[in-house]
């Protein structure tokens, strides 16, 4: 496994090296994801949007067009639209939802279209000639084992969960699988919706209902922002670490700085997308197809490798 810097890197140069030869027919790679609407969407589209410009300015024989979907039923729209308009070689998309796009999707690869799913996978996965996926597992897996390390193996933990699917339920068996064997207790988990204002109100309620929290865990950025905010205003100084996941460019700059409270973080990185187009043109111009399944690092991002993680650029 990598992580997606490195395997995007690999992929540029073998589309580098193959890509001349295939220069002379034109390929359509649509990229069909969710609109912007919080900071992990929006990074996807700032990096598909970034992949499609690298791509089309340097292979003449590719064209990549990115549609961004506000919900699964325009999603479905953009996609046939494109489909039964232009015409697509190959389609990358991250669904908003399984059910709702398996069956358009079907449609398109029995027209012989070459099919990459990101992140979120259909219901019937023998549609995908490609699926590329963070290990969320991991995310939770590996946190959990920084926390049993640094506090002893014994403390008061209050956990906040994303709205209910397999990605959070994912999440959260890492974590628990992660602190069996210790005297970790988790004193409470709540859905936080993967908003920064539902946590903020979460962690409020914690704050009020337990009196000695050693840490938090929040399964993604965003609600790690809230969480960050409800300790600040309470003045609270039994909590030692309090900690998200995704890789956030806010929260790798506070890793980057050494703060004490969150020293560390785990990526799920947007940039996935980017990696996936990257492997889907290389369908079309480099000389090793990639098929299968490819699921990415989540490793322990510390203060001495988090510059690997940051991208000042993008929104998240």
């Amino acid at each position: 496994m990598k992580t997606t810097a490195n395997l995007t890197a690999a992929l540029a140069a073998t589309l580098l090296l193959g890509g001349v030869a295939h220069a002379q027919e034109k390929k359509v790679i649509a990229v069909s994801i969710p609109a912007a609407d919080h900071g992990w969407t929006a990074g996807v589209v700032y990096h598909a949007n970034a992949a499609a410009e690298e791509i089309n300015n340097a292979f003449p024989g590719v064209e990549v067009i990115v549609k961004t979907s506000p919900s699964a039923s325009a999603q479905v729209s953009a996609i046939e639209d494109i489909s039964a308009g232009r015409g697509m070689d190959a389609l990358v998309i991250l669904p908003h939802s399984s059910e709702e796009l398996t069956s358009p999707v079907k449609q398109i690869k029995e027209s012989g279209t070459f099919i990459t799913v990101v992140d979120r996978g259909l219901t019937d996965p023998t549609i995908q000639d490609l699926y590329l996926a963070g290990d969320n597992i991991a995310v939770g897996h590996t946190t959990a084992k920084f926390l049993v390390e640094k506090l002893g193996g014994k403390g008061n933990l209050v956990v906040l969960r994303g709205i209910p699917t397999v990605i959070d339920d994912e999440r959260i068996k890492g974590f628990e699988d992660g602190i069996k064997g210790s005297d970790l207790k988790i004193l409470d988990i709540q859905y936080a919706n993967w908003n920064s204002d539902d946590a903020f109100k979460v962690m409020q309620d914690f704050l009020s209902k337990y009196p000695q929290i050693d840490a938090v865990w929040a399964n993604d950025d965003d609600m790690l922002l809230g969480v960050l905010e409800a300790m600040k205003q309470s003045g609270r100084t039994d909590i030692k670490y309090a900690l998200g996941g995704n890789g956030m460019k806010e929260i790798i700059e506070k890793v980057m700085a050494g703060d004490p409270v969150t020293p560390i973080e785990t990526p799920y990185p947007p940039s996935m997308i980017k990696t996936a187009i990257y492997m889907t043109a290389a369908q079309f111009t480099g000389q090793a197809p990639i098929r299968g399944t490819v699921k990415l690092d989540a490793p322990l991002i510390t203060k001495e490798n988090a510059g690997e993680y940051y991208f000042p650029d993008s929104p998240f």
